[in-house]
């Protein structure tokens, strides 16, 4: 597997948030001096606030199901982000600082924020969240420093909901209507599902100007021999019943396929910071550059997704007797390793957003990372973080989902976008 060191598992996620704009957005205005917090303080309470978020996701009934995972983790982490800065100025604000006395609590700020917004996003989830920030305050020492920290937080998930509130997220997507010619994108079996996310695209990014900013060039005509040639590789090795494709990789399909693969990331994210015991000013800005690029790339891609809708490897491959390609064969019977999502190919959702996510990281702590990804008692390891996202965009051919121009194109994307969140914050 071109020198990527494996090991499996299926991760539990965790995903962060973040998301606030306004002209003040990655100001680098001038802070007389960092203010000091009346005591450093752990990373580890913005880890579970992250592990919260994914566990009220793992609800199928916490939002409805048009709405994007990755915009309510980037609203949480940018909201523990903002909090935290504009007591520590230790950065530049996300959307705006709020107004701190001396000696607030950086930690209570970013307790408060995060409650707040995920109240605010769940109101079903409230009992819960109450208890949790009960249960974070209580470890913090009663002061006029708590009290101003906890009104730093508030505010800053009250504005960062409020400038949400009309992104365009809420929004009905219109029916999706499938096309007829060949290359077109029609719903996939086995149960033909209709596509989600159809107008994902349009939704206000969170750093980005619009989705269409680094929208990808449109793909080769499925009449090529480019098509004609990443498609064959799918179909040899993405094959319910391929003879080609080995244990390892038919494990690192199912692995990369058994959880979101944002929850991956964040999951990486938040063994980062709790092997290296983080501050809580590194752990906001690991979470926060780390889910704006996920939300924006999540975005990004569905924007280039309904722009070109490719049909996916299935459909192609079964209608390869209709000869819109003399070099492919085609095969009615074919059947993926894995059931396809529902949603255009072009371009792959796991190339783009592992991209995205493994730029970040890799720009937070070094391009030559060991890490390790555990679930479900099982292990894989990779020696950097680029090493796993390679992984996690092959193992999209190798599930029969995606082909190697739909990976090229998601990766492109990932990288960009990642490498404009990381400039601004």
């Amino acid at each position: 597997m071109g020198g990527i060191q494996k090991t499996l598992a299926v991760l539990t996620g965790t995903a962060l948030a973040a998301g606030l704009t306004s002209p003040a957005f990655g100001s680098t205005a001038t802070h007389a001096q960092p203010l000091r917090t009346a005591a450093a303080a752990s990373g580890m309470p913005v880890v579970e606030w992250n592990r919260e978020l994914i566990t009220i996701l793992s609800d199928p009934k916490a939002q409805p199901s048009t709405v994007h995972p990755t915009r309510s983790f980037a609203i949480l982490q940018a909201a523990e982000y903002d909090a935290v800065v504009s007591i520590t100025r230790t950065g530049p604000a996300y959307v705006s600082s709020v107004s701190a006395p001396r000696g607030a609590r950086a930690d209570a700020a970013a307790d408060q924020a995060a409650h707040d917004v995920l109240v605010a996003l769940y109101p079903a989830k409230r009992a819960g969240l109450d208890q949790r920030l009960k249960s974070r305050l209580s470890a913090i020492p009663d002061g006029a420093g708590k009290q101003a920290g906890t009104r730093v937080g508030a505010e800053v998930a009250r504005r960062l909901i409020s400038l949400r509130s009309h992104d365009g997220s809420s929004v009905k997507p219109p029916p999706f209507r499938p096309g007829s010619k060949a290359g077109d994108y029609r719903s996939t079996p086995p149960d033909f599902p209709a596509p989600v996310f159809t107008n994902w695209g349009s939704v206000k990014p969170f750093v980005l100007a619009t989705g269409s900013q680094f929208r990808p060039p449109a793909p080769p005509a499925v009449s090529s021999a480019a098509y004609a040639t990443a498609l064959n590789e799918v179909k040899a090795l993405g094959s319910k019943t391929s003879r080609t494709r080995t244990p390892d990789q038919t494990a690192a399909a199912k692995f990369w396929a058994a959880a979101p693969v944002w929850n991956v990331w964040n999951q990486i994210a938040q063994n980062l910071v709790t092997a290296q015991n983080a501050s809580l000013e590194k752990a906001v800005k690991v979470f926060a550059r780390l889910d704006l690029a996920l939300a924006d790339t999540a975005i990004a891609m569905y924007d280039a997704k309904y722009a070109y809708r490719v049909w996916r490897p299935v459909t192609a491959i079964r209608l390869g007797g209709t000869h819109y390609n003399p070099r492919i064969t085609g095969d009615p019977a074919w059947t993926p390793l894995l059931p396809t999502a529902p949603d255009p190919s072009y371009p792959g959702a796991h190339g783009a957003l592992s991209q995205a996510a493994a730029t970040t990281l890799a720009g937070l702590y070094g391009a030559h990372h060991p890490l390790a990804v555990t679930s479900k008692g099982v292990t894989r390891t990779f020696p950097g973080f680029q090493d796993a996202a390679t992984e996690a965009w092959l193992s999209r051919i190798w599930s029969g989902q995606h082909t190697s121009l739909d990976n090229s194109a998601g990766r492109q994307l990932g990288t960009q976008v990642a490498d404009f969140v990381a400039r601004r914050l």
